[in-house]
């Protein structure tokens, strides 16, 4: 398999790719085709090497074809192979067709699907559905899915699992929840966010020899994130190069959030921290961190003078939406500074819309959805199409937090994959305010800063859980994980 590209593509752009192929390179449908097959049965070999019996489940288009094509190789390699139908011979047309009379010449069995059959194989392959499905799945192939996902069999999916939109990540009704997924030639953007990665499993690549120079005629519809190292340090540097980052929050009961956030930026190199916070507060915040410049704020007129002196803000960590939370909140975001906007400043803004070019907002989708007035599962129903909105609203850069958090930035969508589960408990999403406003502070761009944060943010989480696992994972357990990016 190859290596995952960096750029995603909606279907109806892969479907262009594989038009250009066909029709202006004379690289033949079928050929493809048996290049698709090919590639996801060595992938099955490889995954499960000692499985002896596998069941191809096959609909009537091109991804029916694949599955045709893959159930051929199986034979050939001595496997027992069962394909399930659910189309009418009568409806495979074009290069899909001739999979399957290929297939059936060489007397390959094929048995019509029946909703409640029982699946004895020890590797499912799914070539059910293809990646234009566009309304829900029902009937005869819902319950197909259903045989599938309740096997106890591997399974393996051709291109995207069936069910799965392709551009969204959404699930349509029902969908295969396989173990791993072989796409082809273009990297589809639902594949990376939203409900993929519970259905996707893991994501193998393979462009099936397709010209590189195909490529630059579809300009892709987002990028994935990569580790971007930070610029060397100069050997006579000090702290006044590396930025002052304010962070406003931490309300009665709430003193935690902006302490996470805070030490966050400095665990990722900003130069100096300073906490706005409830005067009772501030005298205990940084017993232990003492780094923190912690000050007891209760007037915007207090606010004031840090805000002269910081280069970056966060408003948000532990805010909460007093009167108190509210005059610090005007205040910030009339100073005229770089901004991330988090949690309870958020909300605020949700109240009062503006727009601004230099803050950057991470809601996760029910701020999200708080901030375009509408349902939180309108917004997981199309992340790319919410996270767009929030930037076109809101300018600046727009981060949409979760699985495969997306990140706009008014020329671009990016997403990234690192994270896992265990990321699902209070001060994340503080810590991740802290880590994109303390690379700010170092001077990198706003889409750098949060590209990057989101990214390392999510690695962070995931270096933190290789030995110990997901549950229990504290936000905290980050910051050391942290700085040892910050340090490469």
């Amino acid at each position: 398999m190859e290596k995952l590209p960096a750029t995603l593509y909606r279907a109806a752009q892969v479907r262009e790719l594989d038009r250009i192929a066909i029709r202006e390179r004379n690289i033949k449908g079928y050929e493809l085709m048996c290049r698709a097959g090919h590639e996801v049965f060595q992938c099955l070999r490889n995954e499960w090497p000692d499985a002896q019996s596998i069941a191809v489940f096959c609909g009537s288009g091109n991804n029916a074809g694949d599955g045709y094509i893959i159930a051929g190789l199986a034979r050939e390699a001595g496997l027992q192979v069962t394909v399930y139908s659910l189309a009418d011979p009568s409806n495979i047309k074009g290069d899909a067709l001739t999979a399957y009379l290929k297939y059936r010449e060489a007397n390959g069995p094929v048995v019509t699907f029946q909703a409640g059959q029982t699946i004895e194989a020890e590797v499912i392959v799914d070539a059910l559905l293809g990646t234009g499905l566009d309304r829900p799945v029902t009937g005869l192939y819902a319950s197909a899915i259903l045989a599938i996902n309740q096997s106890n069999a591997h399974v393996v999916a051709v291109d995207s699992p069936s069910g799965l939109n392709a551009d969204t990540g959404s699930v349509m009704g029902y969908a295969v929840k396989a173990d791993c997924t072989v796409t082809f030639i273009g990297l589809k953007q639902g594949l990376f966010t939203g409900y993929a990665a519970e259905y996707c499993g893991e994501l193998f690549y393979a462009s099936l020899a397709v010209p590189d120079d195909i490529f630059q005629q579809v300009a892709p519809s987002a990028i994935r994130v990569v580790k971007k190292p930070l610029p060397r340090r100069d050997r006579c540097a000090h702290k006044g190069n590396y930025g002052h980052v304010l962070i406003i929050g931490g309300d009665r009961g709430y003193s935690g959030a902006a302490r996470l956030a805070g030490e966050a930026a400095l665990r990722v190199g900003a130069g100096l921290v300073s906490v706005a916070t409830r005067s009772e507060h501030a005298a205990l915040m940084n017993l232990s961190r003492p780094e923190l410049m912690c000050h007891g704020v209760e007037t915007a007129g207090q606010l004031a003078i840090l805000l002269e002196k910081a280069s970056v803000v966060v408003i948000g960590p532990g805010l909460g939406q007093s009167d108190w939370a509210k005059e610090l909140f005007i205040a910030a975001i009339n100073a005229q500074k770089k901004m991330v906007v988090d949690a309870d400043g958020l909300n605020l803004l949700a109240k009062s819309p503006v727009a601004n070019s230099d803050w950057i907002l991470t809601p996760h989708p029910g701020e999200a959805a708080r901030l375009l007035n509408g349902p939180t599962a309108e917004v997981q129903q199309d992340r790319f199409a919410s996270v767009l909105r929030l930037q076109s609203q809101y300018k600046g850069i727009a981060v949409l937090k979760g699985a495969g958090t997306l990140i706009a930035s008014g020329d671009e969508v990016a997403v990234s994959t690192t994270g896992n589960p265990g990321m699902a408990s209070g001060g994340m999403g503080d810590v991740l305010s802290g880590v994109i406003a303390g690379l700010l502070a170092q001077g990198l761009s706003m889409k750098d800063a949060a590209q990057q944060g989101v990214y390392n943010h999510g690695r962070a989480a995931d270096l933190a859980t290789e030995k110990e696992g997901e549950r229990g994972l504290l936000a905290s357990d980050l910051m050391p994980y942290l700085r040892q990016w910050a340090s490469q």
